[in-house]
């Protein structure tokens, strides 16, 4: 009886590559928002900063469509992502003054599986944010 308010369970939408779930979630219009995770394909490795976080090149899924950005991981991260995954990349400030590739900073939250689960967003494979980064707690 309870089942009738209840919405039906949607299947997840796998996609065949990377490649593929990006170009979905590029027509999907993300937001850039404080703190929004965005989804992202690693196009390039760049040097590795002095405290030990690793940067590369991303494409992000942006309200018009792709924007390249250099975005980085942070410098105790578990992990790093290689050139062709779908990862997450966390807004932490947008910097007006700055030109538009420099505008967002924020770093590599995660990586992220070809799989989009309807409402819940996409799957996480891996996360790359280290353990003792605590979450922002809003009110």
């Amino acid at each position: 009886m309870f089942d009738w308010f209840r919405r039906k369970a949607e299947p997840p939408l796998r996609f065949p590559d990377n490649e593929a779930a990006f170009a979905h979630a590029c027509t999907l219009g993300y937001r850039l928002l404080l703190n929004a995770l965005i989804p992202a394909l690693v196009v390039g490795t760049g040097r590795r900063g002095s405290e030990g976080e690793r940067y590369f090149r991303l494409r992000l899924a942006g309200p018009k469509g792709a924007l390249e950005i250099w975005g980085c991981t942070m410098a105790d991260a578990p992990g790093y992502p290689e050139v062709g995954d779908l990862v997450a990349f966390r807004i932490v400030r947008i910097a007006a003054e700055l030109p538009e590739e420099g505008q967002l900073i924020g770093y590599i939250a995660s990586k992220l599986e070809p799989v989009l689960n309807g409402s819940k967003g996409w799957q996480v494979a891996s996360s790359f944010t280290p353990a003792h980064l605590k979450p922002e707690l809003h009110m």
